[in-house]
């Protein structure tokens, strides 16, 4: 099984700041799957919204997922789809 990849930028003006971190972290967690963030040097475990937060990524900010397991397309694509809608934010 290989590793799946997906590039997203961060589209909303606040960038990833408290509240995305945790449904970013809520949505990964619900798949079977290992997720990693990567943000320029920075890298974070899905898992955790702390990590997420260290990633520093602000608005126009490109990350990089890369999710494992058996649902590893899936929680890629749902993540991308988050991020894209802006976390559900008008802003």
């Amino acid at each position: 099984m290989s590793d799946v990849v997906r590039k997203v930028k961060i589209a909303n003006k606040l960038g990833l700041h408290i509240r995305p971190s945790r449904h970013l972290s809520a949505l990964a967690r619900s798949w079977d799957a290992e997720v990693t963030f990567r943000n320029e040097d920075r890298v974070a475990g899905a898992d955790s919204q702390l990590d997420l937060l260290m990633l520093c990524a602000s608005y126009g900010s490109e990350l990089e997922i890369t999710a494992k397991g058996p649902q590893a397309e899936e929680a890629a694509d749902s993540l991308v789809k988050l991020i894209e809608d802006k976390f559900g934010e008008k802003e």
